[in-house]
Order: structure tokens, then C-alpha cells, then sequence
């Protein structure tokens, strides 16, 4: 059974405090494995995480943050072709947006270290984070799980050997603090979603 599974798999919901809890345990300093790493410090940047065992929830989740949002019919940002039918579905737009309500894209890497999007420019063309939409809609795989950046960047040299994309950037903060630190100096908070669709 995987974690995500075990985690989220039960008829049951539990309580916040014990959720917290549980996530208590999977911190960085317990030696936890890189998916639990990535949760809970995902979770602890503000991402919304919907786990996914299949490509049907994957589509239910979707419509479910469109139904959230009130973003049925809208306008979205939208590079990937092949993320294309499930805009079309839900009558999107996405073809040269105007005012594109959010961004649906892949990632290259998720990164458990610090719970962080590893994308590029396959996803986001030449856009700075901060040119992007608020709201952000990303599906991608547990497989994509590594470690760090450098194990991401490695991902990356491995998967292109022609036509190496460029503009490779994270994605770290997730919600607006009241207090912004250094660690956040130029870096533009994101309502961020993330569907991750289990296949391993």
C-alpha cells in the first residue's frame, strides 16, 4: 500500500490535530522518505494537495477546484497540449487568454526537500513566476518526487538531451504571510493546486 494511500485512503477523515500530528512525524528531522518530506513540507508552504489514484479522480478533482472557484467557463494559461481536453471539456478558453483566471500546467520535479514546483520552460515558456496567474493548477505524478534542486536539475539533464529547455525555476510560497522574511524577498506568493496522480 503507498503512503498516499495510507494517508489519505481512509473511509474516516481525521481531525485536524491529528493530522498535524502525523505530519509532525514526517518533518525533514525524522529522516522520513522524500514523499512524505514533500507533503508535509508542501503543505507547511500553503500548497492544497489533492491525491489522485487515477486518471478519473484526477478530472473529478479538477472540476471540483473549478466548482470551488467559480472558474467553469473562464479563460486559463496553458502551454501543454496535451492538458489541452480537459480545458476543452469544462469550456475553457485557453487559447491566447486575455484574462486567463489561472495557470493549468505539468511540472518537471516536485521537490521534498523544501516543497517545492520544479518547472521550466515546457511548462511556462519564457514567464517569470510573478508573470504568472495567481492561481495555479498543477498535475503531476509521485514518480516526480526527488530529493533537491540539484537531484531535479539532474531530471532535467537526463530528460532532454536535445532541446534542453530553459528558464528552470521553483515555485516554493503558496500563501501571502503577514510577515514577509528575506527567504521571500521578490518571490510572489500562488494559490496553488496540486493533483498528484499516483503510478508507482
Amino acid at each position: 500500500m503507498s503512503l498516499f494511500k495510507k494517508i489519505f485512503g481512509s473511509i474516516n477523515p481525521s481531525s485536524e490535530e491529528d493530522t498535524a500530528n502525523d505530519f509532525n512525524k514526517f518533518s525533514p528531522d525524522n529522516d522520513a522518505p522524500i514523499d512524505e518530506q514533500f507533503i508535509y513540507n508542501f503543505k507547511k508552504n500553503g500548497g492544497k494537495f489533492l491525491y489522485c489514484e487515477n486518471e478519473t479522480e484526477v478530472k473529478d478533482h479538477f472540476e471540483n477546484i473549478l466548482e470551488e472557484n467559480d472558474w467553469f467557463e473562464s479563460e486559463a494559461l496553458c502551454y501543454e497540449h496535451e492538458l489541452f481536453p480537459i480545458l476543452e471539456e469544462n469550456k475553457i478558453i485557453h487559447h491566447k487568454p486575455k484574462n486567463p483566471a489561472f495557470l493549468l500546467a505539468n511540472c518537471e520535479t516536485l521537490i521534498a526537500d523544501e516543497g517545492s514546483i520544479l518547472f521550466s520552460s515546457k511548462q511556462i515558456k519564457q514567464n517569470k513566476p510573478n508573470e504568472l496567474p495567481t492561481n495555479i493548477i498543477i498535475i503531476a505524478t509521485t514518480s516526480q518526487i526527488i530529493r533537491t534542486k540539484s537531484d531535479g536539475l539532474s531530471v532535467i539533464k537526463k530528460k532532454y538531451i536535445k532541446d534542453y529547455p530553459t528558464n528552470i525555476t521553483t515555485i516554493k510560497y503558496f500563501e501571502k504571510v503577514e510577515e514577509e522574511d528575506f527567504t521571500q524577498y521578490g518571490s510572489s506568493a500562488k494559490n496553488l493546486y496540486l493533483l498528484l496522480l499516483e503510478d508507482q
